[in-house]
């Protein structure tokens, strides 16, 4: 690759003409001296987790779609027992569909201990059907204001690498220390206190303290995402970022159903240069995403897009590396579901060294992926194209 300063001439002006697009009023914030560290696994994520919350003095804040009832969420409200027992406060939201399968014992256990929970979008007929399909899709932790952990790791076994093979999932997480914990703090706040309908979509604002305590020279924007916003910030946040690229553009998401807007962005970078690489499920917990997202392949791969199917484990990671420097990583996928139905978070992340080992994991699942060829996708049967036709009537409620 060339140098960083003939990269940063090539892109920057770009970059900074779309960045206004990012919200409507003002700019997003630009938190620096982050320090940022990632963790490629769900063994190392989890350890760094229950580190985190035993380290706890204050206040743990946690926000997570999916809880099961397995060993690490049992490991998981052990962990926050005790941190409770000595006296931190503790606040959970969970998704109330996405944790439909937990038992309500393990809830109940966790408020018995001091827990204060929050059950995200309970089914209400007195608010009619609208809101029956929003989900509370964020994932992160944040400890005494100071530390947040995020990324896109469900608490459940099979995301921590403790079921085998083909069952296990392959994510990635990282953790946050810096100015940018406190927007996301903020974030979490809005939904807790506000009217949790109306207040989780709208973005939370929130300056970086001027301070001395300089933890390390990555820049955080925080984004945040969710169904009461005038237009898609995830979206938008993706497409500000594949249209900055200069040199190179690599995605890992498990769920693809990415849109026109998003096409046209991969296929524009393509034509000026840049080399796109897609790292994408060749297995699904959700079969019919496979149907919608290999829908659009021939269009891409005829566009110059190179396409990875990951084969021994269930993609479930969340990553846009921009020319190996800048990360878009978090809990939003490329569907529909995650830019208009979903509260999200994803977090802008430019540091070199973050990125370089973003590339140099991605580059290495890349090789132990399969590649998608034009001709052999375009064979494939009569029977397979029609319910890719018939699926995609439905893509937009998956």
């Amino acid at each position: 690759m060339r140098s960083n300063y003939l990269r940063h001439k090539k892109r920057l002006p770009r970059f900074i003409r779309l960045l206004s697009r990012l919200r409507p009023l003002e700019l997003p914030v630009t938190h620096r001296h982050n320090s940022v560290e990632l963790f490629h696994g769900g063994r190392q994520f989890f350890e760094a987790l229950f580190d985190a919350i035993r380290s706890a003095e204050h206040t743990i804040l946690l926000e997570y779609y999916l809880i099961h009832d397995d060993h690490i969420g049992i490991g998981l409200a052990r962990e926050l027992g005790a941190a409770a027992q000595r006296g931190v406060e503790i606040k959970l939201i969970y998704d109330y569909i996405g944790c439909l399968e937990t038992p309500s014992s393990y809830f109940k256990k966790l408020a018995l201990q001091g827990v204060k929970l929050l059950a995200f979008n309970v089914p209400s007929f007195a608010r009619g059907v609208y809101w029956f399909d929003k989900r509370d899709h964020r994932k992160m932790t944040i400890v005494d204001g100071t530390l947040a952990l995020l990324g896109g790791f469900n608490i459940g076994d099979e995301y921590a690498g403790c079921v085998t093979g083909k069952q296990s999932f392959r994510d990635i997480g990282f953790s946050i220390r810096g100015e940018a914990v406190c927007e996301l703090e903020a974030v979490f706040n809005t939904t807790w206190n506000g009217d949790r309908e109306e207040a989780a979509g709208l973005p939370a604002i929130c300056r970086p303290h001027r301070t001395n305590d300089k933890r390390g020279d990555a820049a955080v924007n925080i984004i945040s995402g969710g169904p009461r916003q005038r237009r898609s910030y995830i979206r938008e946040a993706f497409q500000v970022n594949i249209a900055s690229a200069a040199e190179e553009i690599l995605i890992a998401t498990p769920y693809f159903v990415p849109g026109p807007r998003i096409i046209r962005s991969l296929l524009r970078a393509v034509r000026r240069g840049v080399q796109v690489r897609l790292l994408l499920p060749a297995r699904s917990d959700v079969p019919f995403m496979l149907l919608l997202g290999r829908a659009s392949y021939a269009t891409l791969l005829r566009g110059g897009v190179e396409i990875y199917e990951l084969e021994r484990e269930i993609l479930h990671a969340k990553v846009m590396l921009i020319d190996g420097e800048r990360a878009v990583i978090g809990s939003a996928n490329l569907d529909q579901r995650s830019f208009h139905r979903n509260f999200e978070i994803n977090c802008m992340v430019d540091n070199v060294q973050f990125g370089g080992q973003i590339r140099e994991l991605l580059l290495e699942e890349i090789n132990d992926s399969s590649t998608v060829e034009l001709d052999i996708h375009e064979r494939r049967g009569m029977v397979i194209r029609i319910m890719e036709r018939v699926v995609r009537l439905f893509g937009w409620f998956l």
